[in-house]
């Protein structure tokens, strides 16, 4: 059985689908901007370091309404506007994903919705 994820503390969908669904086990956070949810129409100020920190801190809000935490995450895909932001960007990962680490997929995108330099989706396991 699929069910919806809604955190009234992360920002919402921007489109029609869900921030996120359960199916069983696993959970599936949307690709997540790094918007504030009381600022939903502006990316964050700052370059990729504010950014990446805010996308991890709205998935993780997704998966705690699912009953997860960061630990739990097994796989991550993460959309980098430009990929020589990657260093800086996993300097951040780190600080929030120790190992074992989840599986990952980075890759440069062209574009990224409301411009931003990043947005991340992931699934957890509970």
């Amino acid at each position: 059985m699929k069910y919806a994820i809604n955190a009234p503390e992360a920002p919402e969908a921007i489109g029609p689908y869900s921030q996120g669904t359960t199916a069983g086990r696993l959970v599936f956070a949307s690709g997540q901007l790094p918007i504030d949810r009381h600022h939903p129409h502006h990316v964050v100020e700052g370059g990729i370091r504010e950014q990446t920190e805010l996308v991890i801190k709205n998935c993780r809000v997704l998966l705690e309404a699912a009953g997860c935490t960061l630990d739990d995450v097994a796989q991550t895909n993460v959309y980098l506007k430009d990929i020589s932001l990657m260093s800086e960007m996993n300097e951040v990962y780190a600080e929030y994903f120790f190992m074992p680490a989840p599986a990952r997929t980075v890759v440069a995108v062209s574009d990224i919705p409301m411009w931003a330099l990043i947005e991340m989706d992931c699934i957890a396991c509970r």
